[in-house]
């Protein structure tokens, strides 16, 4: 992507009057909006604010980059913008910022904005160049030092072509390197630069290989690889590493790629750094993340649960409509336990989503090995998971003559299949351990024979015990799900429906939405499931509260902010708790426990009345799915109001300034 081409002179602010944060945002948004880049103020807003949510912007040294892909985005535009008096924007080094560039990219424009982001980054780290910006007053004067710029880059790229055709001759040592951040934004490009650069002073070539959000730059040649002295991996990411194979290797964070530069280059050159095997991917992989283990544990958790979700929703959905169909077409009151299938577009459509089920707990352990320890963790816990359907263990597995005699297999359901996808990881990662004294000639057999082989042995007889106490834990799990009422029902209600307002979309919210999925999938056939209900009505409820909180308290509110609560409506009842994160991000002190206040009453109003659920996702929209719709709705308007109206008092009237 070429910068000039979206740099529209058109939108350019040369004079930005606000002085904080939002202020600046709005100019920028009503720039866009008075030139016809963006249809909508508020949705491109909220995105906007969205994204901030997460993290700010402001990446230090006077420069913000605040951008959204969005749905009232016309055109990929980035917008340049100055303040001549410095705005507070939280940035990440706390000081001041004056330059902009807000990017737009239309929603189904791929990943516009990430390589607009990226091709920015490249100029700003340049030294000098923000400086021409600052002294630029016309939109001419802006392309200009883009274009300057750009000329010189050509001319550095040339440089960097001529040094690799000498570097294959030259007597210098040489290092191979890849660089690569989560976002390939620019963290990738700062760490290319620093390596390069400090290698130039200590004598040595290095090749740095990017893998940025525009793709792999400046690709290693098997040539290179071949004649470097070793490899730095400097990436928060996965990046290709089986080329690597016999090479000395050191794989650090990426920003271990800025600031330690000398250290790596030197380890290299010592020989210090450790050979690489192409079968320890998945282990250097994890080593250079150095998550926490609550960190490692949220992380595979996600990875499987990501992927199980979608055979939760369509198969929990189609199911729920198989009971909806026989109940409008009527079923005879002898025949009520044939619900669901009684009629054949009901049977079928049960049928359908009864096999989307079924690869539920297969699809949950599998991802969670393969988290772990990538394809052999995959094949592992796959088996785990589909030995926790089954529930086949020790003492109930069918041979011969034996069959009529033994107890009946059950099921360990969610919390078996979680287990089995850890146990499949670990299983997979001390078998390559044990492995690794093989000799070389054998490494294509221990891929591709003995860690799948014995990998799903071992794992599949340890779920055969594990499955034992899981199976009864689960049982016992769902009794007391089954016979929720009166006041557990309600403990739970409110307990689920707190935590989902708590972060609303991070780990604590994920937690509870993992919980009723899991009790989802053991329940629908009966009806549903109450923690479902509970869940999904209190989720529904911050985005509702910040619209009630912003009529009934208009004065504590800017403008911007009213119009911001219309579209938390369409995120509330669609089930999309984070339309009110900016609210809880600007005022964490007293929007977060209004919300939680609201969700848990409506978590605990659900549980009081027994109310079912058969969906796992989809709000307002599939309030037919509820056992009763009414009541359902007046518990997510009761918690709004509640949440909107505590939320209202606590803030703290707009001053003249806002």
């Amino acid at each position: 992507m070429k910068i000039q081409d979206v740099l529209n002179k058109n939108v350019m602010l040369f004079d930005l009057q606000a002085t904080d944060k939002e202020g600046v945002i709005n100019e920028m948004v009503q720039s866009l909006v008075d030139n016809g880049v963006v249809t909508d103020f508020d949705t491109f807003k909220a995105g906007i604010m969205n994204r901030e949510a997460q993290t700010s912007t402001g990446l230090g040294d006077g420069i913000a980059m605040p951008h959204s892909k969005n749905e009232a985005v016309k055109e990929a535009t980035v917008l340049f913008a100055k303040s001549n008096k410095g705005v507070d924007y939280a940035s990440l080094d706390g000081q001041p910022t004056d330059l902009f560039f807000m990017i737009a990219a239309p929603e189904g424009a791929n990943d516009t904005h990430l390589a607009a982001l990226a091709e920015l980054s490249k100029y700003l780290m340049k030294p000098g160049f923000a400086d021409k910006l600052r002294q630029a007053s016309t939109p001419d004067q802006v392309i200009a030092a883009f274009d300057a710029e750009e000329q010189e880059a050509a001319a550095e790229e040339a440089k960097k072509a001529e040094a690799v055709k000498e570097a294959a001759s030259s007597d210098k040592p040489l290092i191979v390197a890849v660089t690569a951040c989560t976002t390939g934004i620019a963290h990738t490009y700062m760490a290319e630069e620093a390596l390069i650069k400090k290698g130039e002073e200590m004598g040595v070539t290095v090749r740095v290989e990017t893998n940025g959000a525009s793709g792999v730059g400046n690709r290693l040649t098997a040539e290179e690889i071949a004649k470097a002295e070793g490899v730095i991996i400097a990436a928060d990411k996965a990046v290709e590493t089986a080329r690597f194979d016999g090479k000395k290797l050191i794989s650090k964070p990426v920003a271990a790629g800025i600031r330690q530069t000398e250290e790596l280059i030197q380890t290299i050159l010592d020989g210090k750094a450790d050979v690489f095997h192409a079968e320890n991917a998945a282990q250097a992989s994890a080593s250079q993340e150095k998550l926490s283990l609550g960190g490692a544990f949220y992380k595979h958790l996600m990875s499987g649960v990501s992927q199980m979700l979608p055979f939760v929703i369509g198969g929990g959905i189609l199911i729920a409509l198989a009971f909806l169909i026989d109940q409008v077409f009527g079923v005879p009151q002898d025949q009520l336990s044939s619900l669901g299938s009684y009629h054949v577009l009901a049977a079928q459509f049960k049928t359908i989503g009864g096999v989307a089920f079924g690869f539920m707990l297969p699809v949950l352990a599998g991802y969670i090995g393969f988290s772990i320890a990538e394809k052999p963790g995959f094949v592992a816990g796959f088996i785990a998971g589909s030995i926790a359907s089954s529930g086949s263990a020790f003492g109930n597995i069918a041979y011969g003559a034996a069959k009529g005699e033994l107890p009946a297999a059950v099921s360990s359901g969610f919390l078996g299949a979680l287990v089995g996808g850890f146990l499949a990881g670990g299983v997979i990662l001390v078998l390559r351990k044990a492995l690794a004294g093989l000799p070389r000639s054998l490494d294509g057999i221990r891929s591709i024979l003995l860690l799948p082989l014995l990998g799903v042995g071992l794992t599949g007889f340890l779920m055969f015990l594990i499955n034992i106490p899981m199976a009864a834990i689960n049982t016992g799990l769902n009794n007391f799900l089954s016979s929720l009422s009166g006041s557990s029902a309600v403990l739970l209600g409110l307990l689920v429906g707190g935590m989902m307002a708590v972060d609303m979309g991070g780990p604590v919210n994920k937690a509870a939405y993992v919980f009723a999925t899991g009790t989802l999938a053991e329940s629908v056939a009966s009806g549903g499931s109450i923690v479902m209900a509970a869940v999904m009505a209190a989720g529904m409820v911050p985005p509702l509260a910040v619209f009630v909180a912003t009529v009934l308290f208009k004065d504590k509110f800017t403008q911007e902010e009213r119009d911001s609560g219309l579209t938390n409506i369409v995120m509330g009842l669609s089930f999309i708790t984070e339309g009110a994160i900016p609210f809880g991000a600007a005022d964490p002190a007293r929007a977060i426990p209004s919300f939680i206040a609201g969700s848990a009453l409506t978590g605990a109003l659900v549980g009081l009345a027994g109310l079912k659920l058969m969906a796992p996702h989809g709000g307002i929209f599939v309030i037919a799915l509820t056992s009763n719709p009414l009541l359902y709705i007046l518990f997510v308007l009761i918690g709004a109001v509640v949440s909107g109206i505590l939320f209202g008092l606590l803030r703290k009237p707009k001053t003249k300034h806002d």
